[in-house]
């Protein structure tokens, strides 16, 4: 799945992982406001063999399918 991955400037080591970028017109109001303004990092093809750093690749995926975007937090916070 090719996702797009933009950084919090509001809340460091907070991340959001899009599948289309034109879903950051539609992201929950709560979920804008929490994360402020938000800057590019990349652009990533990702699939279930990929490893990420602190992330269960399996868990962005399925966010990704169902609600088009998976909020990753800073290690040690819960969401």
């Amino acid at each position: 799945m090719h996702c797009h991955v933009y950084a919090s400037r509001r809340k460091t080591e907070t991340y959001l992982w899009l599948r289309d970028p034109e879903q950051l017109e539609h992201l929950p109001e709560a979920l804008q406001t929490l994360l402020g303004e938000l800057r590019f990092v990349l652009e990533v093809e990702l699939d279930a063999a990929r490893k990420l750093p602190h992330q269960d690749t399996e868990q962005v995926l399925c966010n990704l399918r169902e609600q088009g975007w998976h909020l990753q937090l800073p290690p040690g916070e819960n969401a």
